[in-house]
């Protein structure tokens, strides 16, 4: 599991630091250099796609590491807490 969490890491996408909730559709503005505001809104409107949207939602706050490189499911399953 260690490998896969450190793989996810690599990536380089992280919970962004202007966040509201779990800082998912700000890390996707940071990534893509678009504007929190519409990402968020983006975000908000895949949510009235059925399961899709919101289940894309939750794994993606499951598996995307906060700014610390801390991953929710990670310590979870008791893995470490920073970085």
């Amino acid at each position: 599991m260690r490998k896969l969490f450190d793989s996810i890491r690599k990536v380089g996408f992280r919970r962004g630091p202007d966040r509201i909730l779990g800082g998912i559709a700000a890390g996707l503005a940071e990534a893509t250099g678009m504007n929190v505001w519409l990402m968020r809104l983006l975000v908000l409107i895949s949510f009235l796609l059925p399961v899709l949207g919101i289940g894309a939602y939750l794994v993606a706050w499951v598996l995307t590491p906060w700014q610390d490189g801390s991953i929710p499911v990670e310590q979870v399953f008791g893995g470490r807490l920073e970085r």
